[in-house]
């Protein structure tokens, strides 16, 4: 994600970034504890839930209007990793009418954010589970996540925890899974997801759309668009299937071709740095719509028209922090939340890169400009690795300068370490290693000490989680301004237990 920085902040020498950067796991309860609510992450101890491994979600919705609860269904397939007498759904924002566990009837009760399920026979350890909720998802309370209301549908925007208050889930992204979506709809309103189409059914008034993921995705990616929208279809590198959503008759729909136009250049480009690009198709959501963020959503990136319509200079750079994540944080997603910087801090790697090679941005003045105000973003949201929790700022407060520009800051010290050709061996083994799967910061340690040849603990553990800002290599004149004293970071959005879970592992 990527979004706008508070006004302190733009008071700071950082503001010289915004057009660059507007933009732990711990031991789970038993399943039966009825304080099992969560896997136990650092930051969002209630996400997530244990005993059981999803594979697959199928959902449908009925969609009826953006000021109405859509009746839905949500099927779960997971495998039972204990034996299971009762377990735990995330779930919030709708009314559950009935739940079944492998075609029995099942009881439930609401507790929190949860939906505590009692299946009438006790699901064994390495069973499987198919689970099938009939419920109700509503989108018209959506200032904290979930269904984004657009003038003429909705959109989602389930990062970082807001999956759950659209349907029934395990929602942590250690637990990812394929999709497959069915959204009814009036016959005029057009409908896109996650992944590909794979049919499109005419029932008189209203039609059906399923589409259908071909690789794993974590519940905080997933992606529905529904309103009066038009397809713009291209082909990108090697084939690669393009497909972008804008308003329907949109008067200024020509430059937003232009711009959108740009992403197979921007695709070929990333694929330069870092290998393949990672998926079946790619495109990128307009919503005319003031979010504060644009969200990496898997495959079809989330984008206000504003920012897409903005001096190419400034939206491009934005354009490529989102591309970026479908290798970084999508394809390889976090073992946990406080491992964010994994995504942000390489989405905005790239975007700084791009802004360099193709608008004149100065890399190392940047990086010095960073690097001097470093020190006040730690004391203000912690080290990059060790994001301190959400607060006062609400449940996105991770979403902090610090998991974007000083993480950025500590893969340009990396890289001058190391020299550019390992950097890059280090990052085209890093998103091939762990494709479709979940990785954490040690685990970005050790490759990078593998690929380097030599180890590089000390240096990545002090910039990654060090309180203070390190030397920067071959830059010993730079210099931190020290501790804050009156400016307060403020989110810019919307682990330090590294061990993988048995989740994080299923699909490394």
């Amino acid at each position: 994600m990527i979004g706008s920085i508070a006004p302190a902040a733009r008071r700071t020498a950082l503001a010289a970034l915004a057009a660059f950067v507007v933009l732990g796991l711990t031991a789970a309860a038993l399943p039966g504890d009825p304080a099992a609510a969560g896997i136990g992450d650092r930051l969002y101890p209630d996400l997530g839930n244990a005993g059981y491994d999803v594979f697959n979600y199928d959902i449908s919705f009925d969609y009826q209007g953006n000021d109405r609860p859509l009746d839905a269904v949500t099927r779960i397939d997971a495998l039972a990793e204990d034996t299971l007498t009762r377990f735990d759904l995330d779930f919030a924002r709708g009314t559950v009418r009935s739940v079944t566990v492998n075609g029995r009837p099942a009881q439930y009760a609401a507790e929190r954010e949860e939906l505590v399920v009692t299946p009438e026979v006790p699901v064994r350890s390495g069973e499987a589970l198919h689970i099938t909720v009939a419920h109700t998802s509503d989108p018209r309370a959506s200032d904290d996540g979930g269904w984004v209301r657009t003038p003429d549908g909705l959109a989602m925007a389930n990062q970082a925890d807001a999956a759950h208050r659209v349907f029934p889930c395990s929602d942590h992204p250690s637990d990812k899974a394929r999709f497959a979506f069915h959204v009814t709809a009036p016959k005029d309103l057009t409908v896109v997801a996650n992944g590909l189409p794979e049919s499109e059914v005419h029932h008189g008034a209203v039609t059906t759309w399923t589409y259908r993921t071909s690789h794993l995705m974590a519940t905080e990616l997933a992606q529905v668009s529904i309103g009066r929208s038009e397809i713009l279809r291209r082909r990108g590198p090697h084939g690669l299937p393009l497909r972008d959503v804008i308003g329907a008759g949109d008067k200024e729909r020509e430059d937003l071709g232009k711009r959108l136009a740009m992403t197979s250049g921007q695709i070929d480009w990333m694929e330069r740095q870092v290998g393949p690009y990672p998926f079946e198709t790619y495109g990128i959501l307009s919503v005319d719509t003031t979010t504060g963020f644009e969200l990496e959503t898997q495959t079809l990136s989330l984008f206000e028209r504003r920012v897409l319509l903005a001096p190419e200079a400034d939206a491009a750079p934005v354009m490529v922090h989102e591309l970026a994540h479908q290798w970084f944080g999508d394809s390889v997603a976090p073992a946990a939340w406080s491992d964010l910087w994994l995504n942000e801090g390489h989405a905005t790697w790239y975007q700084w890169l791009y802004a360099a090679e193709k608008y004149g941005l100065k890399l190392d003045e940047l990086a010095r400009t960073v690097y001097r105000l470093d020190r006040q973003i730690r004391d203000a949201g912690g080290p990059p690795a060790a994001p301190l929790p959400p607060g006062k700022d609400g449940k996105l407060g991770i979403f902090r300068p610090n998991v974007y520009v000083s993480a950025a800051l500590a893969l340009y010290a990396l890289r001058t370490e190391i020299g550019s050709a390992a950097f890059q061996r280090l990052e085209r083994a890093w998103v091939t290693r762990h494709r479709d799967g979940n990785a954490s910061t040690r685990d970005f340690i050790a490759l990078a000490s593998q690929t380097s040849k030599r180890d590089l603990s000390g240096f990545l553990e002090a910039w990654l989680y060090g309180k203070d800002t390190p030397p920067m290599p071959g830059h010993s004149d730079w210099k931190s301004d020290g501790p804050a004293k009156t400016v307060k970071a403020k989110p810019v959005k919307a682990k330090p237990v590294e061990a993988k879970s048995a989740k994080a592992r299923k699909h490394a």
